[in-house]
């Protein structure tokens, strides 16, 4: 029983360590993301080559996807999780002929040598409250800055404080950790505007309870951020039972959120409301 136990903790432990990345080199990644991002140039990812790639939840030829567009990147946010060995990238494109907000994860392999997913929620004009303009606006006031050392919250608490966010959805009594001021940037509508100092982003309950599912976390506690892929059910009006692709990017400070950024893809303009 014991000697049962001492293996299956250390193939554990062995597989958390096989999965963790350095920093530098996660930030090496996110940075060429965004560069074959701007160039529109696969040959700069350092890809596996049975590489996942999918846009709004669907499975596309990387080939074919938006990475294989150039696109004029005004503003960009990463973070890295090493214990995962993986990267989300925030992008803000609002000057380009085609504005976009595009979120993407990234996970590797082999060490972090290799990239083996990219799962992106690509937004552009008619997802839900969609404004590159106000986006990059508010964006490039916003401190994601590196948290100190003995100030750093643990991913557990990180976590937790998203999956509260977005519990709550479900039930609006639940307590959720918010920090004030705190400040929801929802595609380009941004809810700390009208009270820069005091906002606490929090909301009032949706029509019905919403289950958000599918949830994928990237957690990095050196930013002290979180972000959740997760299908929004209810939102779009033509599938009232059904979900569409979202993410919710989350800024946590002493266990408390002080930003939200939220970018969801409709499949109708505006999701149909």
């Amino acid at each position: 029983m014991i000697y049962s136990f001492l293996i299956v903790a250390c193939a554990g432990l062995f597989s958390q360590a096989k999965a963790a990345c350095g920093r530098a080199a996660l930030q090496e990644v996110a940075a060429a993301y965004v560069k074959a991002q701007a160039d529109g140039d696969l040959t700069l990812l350092n890809l596996a080559k049975n590489i996942s790639y999918a846009e709004n939840d669907k499975p596309l030829d990387i080939k074919t996807g938006v990475l294989s567009q150039p696109i004029k990147i005004d503003f960009n946010r990463s973070i890295y999780d090493t214990t995962q060995c993986a990267t989300f990238t925030e992008l803000t494109s609002a000057t380009s002929d085609h504005p976009y907000v595009i979120h993407t994860r990234m996970l590797l392999g082999n060490g972090g040598k290799r990239i083996t997913k990219i799962e992106s929620v690509v937004t552009d004009s008619g997802d839900w409250a969609f404004n590159a303009t106000g986006h990059l606006y508010w964006t490039q006031q916003e401190k994601w800055e590196t948290v100190p050392a003995k100030q750093r919250d643990t991913r557990a608490v990180i976590q937790a404080a998203g999956d509260a966010y977005l519990n709550q959805w479900g039930n609006s009594t639940l307590p959720v950790p918010l920090k004030t001021p705190c400040a929801r940037l929802e595609g380009g509508a941004y809810t700390g505007q009208s009270n820069m100092t005091a906002n606490t982003c929090s909301m009032g309950a949706f029509p019905q309870p919403l289950n958000v599912a599918n949830r994928r976390y990237i957690i990095d506690e050196v930013l002290g951020a979180v972000d959740i892929f997760n299908g929004f059910p209810w939102l779009e009006a033509s599938k009232p039972d059904g979900s569409v692709p979202s993410t919710n990017f989350i800024r946590v400070e002493g266990g408390l959120i002080r930003y939200i950024h939220e970018v969801t893809v409709c499949e109708t303009p505006h999701c149909g409301r």
